[in-house]
């Protein structure tokens, strides 16, 4: 099973991009963030017409997550179940075969310090709950999405500039070691201890053409996912063009 999680910085206005994207990699699953779409005005004729079933999770401008797959979509769940003071379209979870999927748009923060930052770790840890409480670490879990935090200096182009910073801050990183406690491993690091392997780009500064970005979207697996894990890529192909989201596409495969 080859499973994609991709930020897409607005669905409709990434279409051409997506459409080719499915089209060249066929994956089998795709966790989407960011689609920035109500659910009533989601492109589903054109995925669909790929092969893909949808299940999503829309909201007007802002946010929203989807997840397609070539195999039926079973146990649709929309939030964060009991967290009710989460309003946003932020995640959805679903079963596709033996595999029980958690897609995240987790929050970015804004700024270390302020209101948002704070509301971020709160919300990554009621991620952190659901996660211990509703997905067996016996199962095939994967955990997936655009976490908006690093886990080392290895995941940042400058870490010296970035020290201490949203996206790299010491509570954030913590935050995400809480979600993974009940025994989830990051994937990539699986394969590789390389550094340099990124997945966001920053538009305003040109990052991409520059080589200076960051990974921030990960795959979290469970023991018998991480095992059957036989590798994890960046689809770079997808992030450079006309048009291209911010992020690239991630594939991980699971044999």
């Amino acid at each position: 099973m080859r499973i994609v999680t991709w930020n897409v910085n607005s669905l409709r206005a990434r279409m051409p991009r997506v459409l080719e994207f499915l089209e060249r990699q066929s994956p089998d699953v795709v966790c989407l963030q960011e689609t920035k779409v109500v659910d009533e005005l989601f492109p589903r004729d054109e995925i669909e017409g790929l092969g893909y079933s949808i299940a999503f999770h829309g909201q007007k401008t802002y946010n929203g997550v989807a997840i397609l797959s070539k195999a039926p979509i079973e146990d649709v769940v929309m939030g964060i179940p009991g967290k009710d003071h989460h309003p946003e379209a932020r995640v959805i979870a679903a079963k596709v075969e033996d595999v029980m999927l958690l897609d995240l748009y987790v929050v970015n923060g804004r700024e270390v310090g302020c209101d948002k930052y704070e509301y971020k770790l709160k919300w990554m840890a009621d991620v952190a709950e659901y996660v211990k409480e509703s997905f067996p670490m016996t199962e095939k879990v994967v955990v997936t999405g655009d976490f908006n935090v690093t886990f080392d200096d290895r995941d940042v182009y400058d870490p010296a500039k970035w020290e201490g910073k949203i996206l790299c801050s010491q509570p954030e990183r913590d935050a995400l070691a809480k979600i993974m406690e009940p025994g989830l491993g990051d994937a990539l690091r699986k394969h590789t201890d390389e550094p340099g392997i990124y997945t966001w780009w920053d538009f305003r500064t040109r990052g991409f053409k520059r080589g200076n970005g960051l990974r921030i979207d990960h795959f979290l697996l469970s023991p018998p996912a991480l095992d059957a894990c036989s590798s994890v890529e960046v689809d770079l192909e997808a992030r450079d063009g006309e048009k291209p989201s911010d992020h690239a596409p991630v594939i991980c495969t699971i044999d």
